[in-house]
């Protein structure tokens, strides 16, 4: 029976992917072999897992139907996806299975060995009554994979969404991918291997080509999907086959698309341009392409521009060391086909790495009030060398987590500035929810010119953080400050931006003038300018209240032209009474670009002191700030 109208235009999904789904942990070592590796970056992985999360990314309404297992990795499975946008609601949680983890590493650029860990997996568990006909068919188009046609019952669920699909208008999209130790024709070890020929794989993939609109594989997948010996009749053979959209994926030579008989010079096919880019992982490289193109096909560009943003898209995979968290945004692409890079690796290219950066970042915040309680120096002042309050400053500080919690009520925007000399306890409390942020700082206290706290080496520190933690550091910086001082400042700036940027973290810049020369109208655009000038793009700028309204108008200009992508200001106390900080609150609103605030001691301070000297309860000092808090949070909302 043909489709209905309804059943054509009700789509509420560009894609459905379905098969494996996969935990990747890759070597961060280059150029060494598997046995050698000494740390691994984790992220989800498998062939429909990237392309789900590379549509997403492009603009397209996907979802992912897979097993994962009842675990964390399962759970981080579903939780990056939700991250992604992607639609997770096909996802079936396998009681008895263990979510598959893949291990890969760089060796060289040729050589990318990787182990697949599927014994009994949860993807490869994936049936026929995992396959729910109105998830289906309210896609334009399913994708199935070929490693998932290897097992009966995965083959069974494939087949079963294919009919589903096309009795309801909804078109097939094959991508071959083709692992040889998948379909048990090669060792544990040679998960690398791209092909071994082989007549019952052939003769299998070939009754899945008739039911197909857009074929899609490298030169060794349409051989080992037709069966034949040579490229050209392999390409005939699945043309005699099936009418699909045929794509061949040609590496750094770019693709041709062939959409109707195959011409004697193959050449004579539609050619993707290619982009000549240094190739730095492969891994993930076809998932990234198949995302682009299917930006392109379904939204029906011309197939040559379809195969320029696969294209596109590959080189941003093999020029990354990661799979699905290197597939570029929609915004990253446009940026690429207009302007370039000059760069052949484009990991090193700068805009772009931003751009990739700032359109992937783990969560949006769209206002943040946050209770900081990362003061060392002030607190120890306190304790006025009392050794025995200094000791209870860790659970002062976890109070105050009480108390911040206690007014976010769960919601989401909140958040706390936590130190790790005296705030470990308290971080661990903060972690306890979830929708918390949390920055920490990493200056020491007071220093100017800006020196790091414990250590100068913030590689070594920043990578035992947790990957949401934000770094904070504070600079009393003055536009008007001696060259040399300025310079000195804007380096150590440099240093914590770029260890940001290579653990994979967010920063938080704060920039206090006002204590170190006049705060005039243009001071702090001035300082912001400068720091931008010197490449330092943060996520965050937290800044002091400003004169008037003008001095804001020049602030929102500067960040809106330098960074528009940057997440925003919060606004810093400085100690100040709560109705100073009530006309602050409301000449920061004025401007765009604040999007909250960050005060501590017009919190915190009263309590802190009356707790150490035992004048106030634990269950006092929690509620005094929680209304401190929940009064400043009513003063900024009602703005």
């Amino acid at each position: 029976m043909p489709p209905s109208a309804n059943d054509i235009v009700a789509k509420t999904l560009d894609v459905i992917t379905i098969g494996r789904a996969s935990v990747d942990l890759y070597g961060q070592q280059i150029g060494t072999r598997l046995e050698d590796v000494g740390s691994f970056a984790k992220s989800v992985g498998g062939c429909p897992t990237n392309i789900a999360v590379g549509t997403s990314r492009l603009g397209l309404k996907s979802a992912l139907v897979t097993r994962v297992g009842n675990e964390q990795m399962g759970r981080f499975v579903r939780e990056q996806l939700n991250r992604e946008g992607v639609e997770t609601k096909g996802i079936v949680t396998d009681p008895e299975r263990l979510t598959a983890l893949v291990l890969l590493s760089v060796e060289n650029d040729k050589s990318f060995p990787l182990i697949f860990y599927r014994d009994n997996c949860a993807d490869s568990a994936l049936d026929e009554d995992d396959i729910d006909e109105d998830f289906i068919r309210s896609a334009k188009a399913v994708l199935v994979t070929g490693t998932h046609f290897a097992k009966p019952h995965t083959d069974k669920a494939q087949r079963k969404a294919m009919r589903i699909a096309r009795a309801h208008g909804g078109k097939i999209v094959f991508d071959i991918d083709y692992r040889p130790n998948l379909w048990g024709l090669a060792g544990h070890d040679a998960g690398d291997s791209r092909y071994i020929a082989s007549d019952a794989v052939s003769a299998h993939l070939k009754t899945v080509l008739p039911e197909c609109d857009l074929i899609v594989g490298t030169e060794e997948e349409v051989l080992i999907a037709s069966g034949a010996a040579d490229l050209h009749s392999a390409l005939r053979t699945i043309r005699s086959l099936s009418p699909a959209v045929i794509v061949l994926k040609r590496g750094p030579m770019g693709c041709i698309v062939y959409d109707s008989d195959i011409p004697d010079d193959l050449e004579a096919g539609i050619v993707g341009k290619g982009f000549p880019i240094e190739v730095y992982n492969v891994l993930g490289a076809g998932d990234a392409f198949m995302s682009g193109f299917l930006r392109g096909w379904l939204r029906g560009e011309p197939h040559a521009t379809s195969a320029t943003w696969a294209n596109a898209c590959g080189a941003f995979a093999v020029s990354r060391l990661l799979c699905a968290p290197e597939i570029p945004t929609w915004m990253e692409l446009q940026y690429f086909l207009e302007h370039g890079s000059a760069e052949r690796a484009l990991r090193k290219d700068a805009d772009i790495n931003h751009m990739h950066w700032a359109t992937t970042r783990r969560r949006d915040i769209p206002k943040l009030m946050a209770l900081a309680i990362d003061h060392r120096v002030q607190l120890e002042d306190m304790a006025d060398g009392d050794a025995g309050k200094l000791a209870r400053v860790p659970e002062f500080k976890v109070l105050a987590v009480k108390a911040a919690a206690q007014i976010a009520n769960g919601r989401e925007g909140f958040g706390m500035l936590i130190d790790d000399k005296y705030g470990r306890d308290a971080l661990y409390a903060a972690g306890v929810f979830k929708n918390f942020w949390v920055a920490k700082p990493i200056e020491l206290p007071g220093s100017r010119p800006l020196q790091f706290e414990f250590t100068q080496d913030l590689g070594s520190r920043l990578v035992e953080w947790p990957v949401d933690h934000c770094i904070k550091v504070l600079c009393f910086f003055h536009p008007d400050d001696p060259d040399d001082l300025r310079q000195q400042q804007i380096e150590k700036l440099r240093a914590a931006f770029d260890a940001a940027r290579k653990i994979g973290r967010e920063i938080l810049i704060e920039i206090i003038a006002g204590k170190n020369g006049p705060l005039l109208n243009d001071s702090v655009a001035r300082a912001l300018t400068e720091i931008y000038d010197a490449g330092i793009r943060p996520d965050w700028w937290k800044l002091e209240p400003q004169p008037n309204l003008a001095a804001w108008s020049e602030t929102d200009a500067v960040i809106e032209a330098r960074d528009p992508l940057c997440r925003g200001v919060v606004l810093l106390g400085l100690d100040s009474p709560q109705d100073e900080l009530e006309a602050g609150f409301k000449a920061a609103k004025s401007a765009r670009t604040v999007k909250g605030f960050a005060v501590g001691r017009t919190i915190f301070a009263e309590a802190a002191r009356a707790w150490l000297d035992g004048k106030m309860s634990d269950d006092e000092a929690v509620a005094d700030m929680a209304k401190r808090f929940g009064a400043l949070v009513d003063i900024w909302e009602r703005q």
